[in-house]
């Protein structure tokens, strides 16, 4: 056991400024490597910093946070991943393993938003198409199957933060707003909810998907959900990539069954940058492809920096677990004095009483304490009177992570 002094994190895949900028305010030593990491890349790298001080790891979407990455690297605290998802990341592995993982659920819904806005209009204008012959020489004037969005019905499936979004953005051009979320939503202006997904699919001018990757959403758009769809209506998935059968829908478009569609999620997509792209619906000039780019703005990737960068900040320095997706959320206060002993440890009985009973035993009054449990895991905060430094701080951290319970323990 011993005190907090200059962490580490290693940040990979371009995280932008804004995380440089929050961790050199809070005195964590910056390490950084280009691209995606294999996994015996990252266990390299990882294993390549100090490992008697705490150590972070940041990612984005392509590098993969394996069970084995885990068990390679047992003083590795906390995953910061600069995006929306985490499926790129053991969840359940780093839950067992006492692992926080943050991400920023909410910092690039409006990127994501408006690009979908962007893409109702392009389909309804035909513009791609338009300018596709352009480019090719030739000149498609023509009015014919070029609609306004006034008066249309836009379908949002999933009406979460990126769906609500959408809702007001496409009210202010005059639509009118459906939308189907497995769980009850308050609507936003006149957006109004369906009965059922096939109702919603069966009235809306545009169908659009923010729904996240379960084994519910996988594959929930096949043939027969593309044949519910309103004659001559358009597709647009900025969720996730396994969402939609494509194959099922280029066979829809190649009929004139569905008149248009935008993707830019795919169940397969290429590691890099300038790698090979291939899909079922390349060629097709009534479709918008686009390289997973809905939150790929600078205002998106600064917020998501900044977000992810801070709670990773605010969980080294005061044992905030705030947004996060594998330990109890609790929102620690700072400390105005003494020391704070983390402790998360399996969530069965007895775990308080032996902690207390050892706090007892050496004579170290309690300051605060708070106690939270998520499953099978429990967060418990414990402040005392003493320096994080103090001998007799890290001997009672040390007898607490002793414990047959204890997973990770540190004082700070």
């Amino acid at each position: 056991m011993r005190a907090v002094s200059r962490p580490n994190i290693l940040l990979l895949e371009s995280i932008h400024a804004t995380a440089h900028e929050e961790f050199a305010r809070h005195g964590v030593a910056v390490h950084t490597a280009a691209g995606a990491l294999s996994e015996a890349q990252l266990v390299a790298a990882l294993r390549g910093l100090p490992q008697d001080v705490p150590l972070l790891l940041g990612i984005r979407s392509k590098t993969q946070v394996t069970p084995a990455v885990l068990d390679a690297t047992p003083a590795l605290l906390a995953v910061g991943a600069f995006c929306i998802g985490t499926d790129q990341i053991a969840l359940q592995a780093a839950r067992e393993r006492g692992v926080a993982v943050f991400n920023a659920p909410f910092s690039n819904t409006r990127s994501v938003a408006e690009l979908v806005l962007g893409e109702i209009i392009m389909l309804s204008r035909q513009v791609f198409a338009r300018s596709q012959a352009c480019h090719r020489g030739l000149w498609h004037k023509s009015a014919e199957g070029s609609h306004e969005v006034r008066g249309k019905t836009l379908g949002i499936v999933g009406y979460g933060h990126i769906g609500s979004q959408l809702s007001v953005l496409a009210e202010s051009l005059g639509m009118q707003v459906r939308y189907h979320d497995i769980l009850p939503k308050l609507p936003l202006g006149n957006a109004q909810p369906c009965g059922s997904l096939n109702e919603l699919l069966g009235l809306a001018d545009f169908v659009t998907l923010h729904v996240p990757d379960t084994e519910l959403t996988r594959g929930m758009f096949g043939v027969a959900e593309l044949a519910v769809m309103k004659p001559g209506a358009a597709l647009i998935n900025a969720s996730r990539g396994m969402v939609v059968d494509l194959a099922a829908l280029r066979e829809a478009l190649e009929r004139g069954r569905l008149s248009g569609a935008a993707v830019d999620v795919f169940p397969s997509e290429p590691a890099k940058a300038g790698d090979v792209f291939d899909s079922p619906l390349r060629g097709l000039d009534t479709v918008i492809l686009t390289p997973h780019i809905g939150g790929s703005t600078q205002e998106a990737q600064a917020n998501i920096g900044r977000e992810v960068a801070s709670s990773l900040s605010a969980y080294l320095g005061t044992g905030s677990t705030t947004g996060c997706v594998t330990l109890p959320n609790v929102d620690a206060a700072p400390l105005r004095s003494g020391a704070r002993i983390l402790n998360v440890h399996r969530n069965v009985p007895g775990v308080l009483s032996a902690v207390n009973q050892l706090m007892a035993d050496s004579q170290v009054n309690i300051t605060g304490q708070s106690l939270a449990t998520v499953e099978s895991i429990g967060l418990l905060h414990v402040d005392v009177p003493l320096r994080a430094d103090d001998p007799k701080a890290q001997r009672l951290g040390a007898a607490i992570a002793a414990l047959s319970t204890s997973l990770r323990t540190r004082v700070i």
